[in-house]
């Protein structure tokens, strides 16, 4: 057999937690789904009113590669309605999945080579696809001063770069970029030639202020938004982009011949989306009391640090009390708890060994149950370590490696 030639990149570690997880589920064991980054809620009821009609009455051929003038048309109109922003339904291009948008973004804008910088911790998949196709993600540390997030300062210190991703909210953290951050950001890759991608799927799911659009300030960035996240629509797998005139035509046809078009049952179904907003922003609701049901039951645990949780459905925690090794931390937390958590080690190769990524996706009930199960997990723990103190100042050291064993 062949060996690839191509650049080796790590797994993603989120879908390896989801099929151990998945195996004791099998089983008949009780697991609690925290690792995948997907809402517990199926799509909308006027979504899938559409897609019955679409099965009943659509013949479900190929579409424009650039998707359906109906649905480009509802995208367009979102935006108004949603941002007080102008966009023309010729600027939307719709994709499968935003991973498709991505794949499509990368390569109509970079050549190999090419320095693309991205926030760490972030999404994993920007830079293994980058890596993949031959250019060379710049990994920026984020952390707690600037709330998780990049800043212009550390553009300004950085290297030079083609490219830079950023997401608001964001993946794993749960962070966000104020307008005013948001247009500086945009400003400054302006001014330097790089191109800006704003990843925006999380956009509809934030606790306190509406997200910005980077598209608010010009026409020069790529944005990325889905209809996985707040329209519950994860596996219909479709997306858009808002592309700058001098990018549509490169990523039509790189699209026409990668995937012809997206899912016609899908994009047939999806522009009944936007007509769905109680529906979704109740399920936001019940997101931002999952994530205050953590947020005072974990401490009880023992995990007391998380990053600025200020949307998405995501609190990426600090565990480094009990380990420094994250994936073998949740490992154990499935075994011990059946609780399936994400790795930090996934979204930060720098730092995220000390992190672990919960989704608070799943029901109320579910959270509840978490953070029981933690605290008798950790009393436990901690009633072992009582045992062992006798031993001295090696007490911290030899209670994380007992954590991680």
């Amino acid at each position: 057999m062949p060996v690839t030639r191509r650049e080796p990149i790590p797994p993603f570690m989120v879908m390896d937690m989801l099929r151990a997880a998945n195996q004791r589920q099998a089983a008949g064991e009780a697991v609690i789904h925290l690792e995948v980054g997907q809402p517990s809620t199926g799509a909308p009821a006027a979504v899938l009113e559409a897609a019955q009609h679409a099965l009943r009455n659509n013949r479900l051929g190929y579409t424009d590669s650039a998707g359906l003038p109906e649905l480009r048309q509802a995208i367009a109109a979102h935006y108004w309605t949603a941002y007080g922003v102008d966009v023309d339904d010729s600027e939307v291009f719709v994709t499968t999945g935003s991973s498709a948008g991505f794949l499509l973004a990368f390569l109509s804008a970079f050549r190999p080579g090419d320095r693309v910088g991205l926030a760490a911790p972030g999404y994993p998949a920007y830079r293994n696809i980058l890596t993949a196709l031959g250019f060379r993600p710049v990994l920026i540390p984020v952390g707690p001063s600037s709330r998780y997030q990049i800043d212009v300062d550390m553009l300004c210190r950085g290297g030079p770069l083609k490219g830079l991703i950023i997401a608001s909210p964001s993946n794993p953290t749960g962070s966000m970029i104020d307008a005013d951050r948001l247009k500086d950001i945009y400003q400054w890759c302006a001014l330097n030639d790089v191109t800006l991608i704003s990843d925006e799927i999380y956009h509809g799911i934030s606790f306190s202020e509406p997200a910005q659009t980077a598209r608010a300030f010009g026409t020069d960035a790529i944005v990325i938004n889905s209809f996985s996240k707040y329209f519950s629509m994860t596996g219909w797998r479709l997306g858009w982009m808002v592309l700058p005139p001098t990018l549509a035509r490169a990523v039509e046809c790189l699209a026409q011949n990668f995937h012809i078009s997206p899912p016609a049952l899908s994009q047939i179904a999806a522009s009944a989306a936007f007509k769905s907003k109680a529906e979704l922003d109740g399920h936001v609701a019940r997101y931002r009391s999952n994530r205050d049901i953590l947020l005072a039951g974990l401490p009880r645990a023992g995990i007391k640090t998380f990053a600025p949780p200020d949307g998405a459905f995501y609190l990426y925690a600090d565990v480094s009390a009990f380990t420094r090794n994250s994936l073998e931390f949740c490992q154990k937390l499935l075994a011990d708890t059946l609780i399936a958590a994400a790795p930090g080690i996934d979204f930060d190769p720098l730092s995220g060994s000390r992190f672990i990524r919960l989704s608070l996706a799943g029901t109320s009930q579910e959270m509840e149950e978490v953070v029981s199960r933690l605290c008798d997990w950790q009393g436990g723990l901690d009633r072992a370590s009582r045992v062992r103190s006798t031993m001295g100042s090696g007490f911290h050291r030899k209670r994380s490696r007992e954590i991680t064993s």
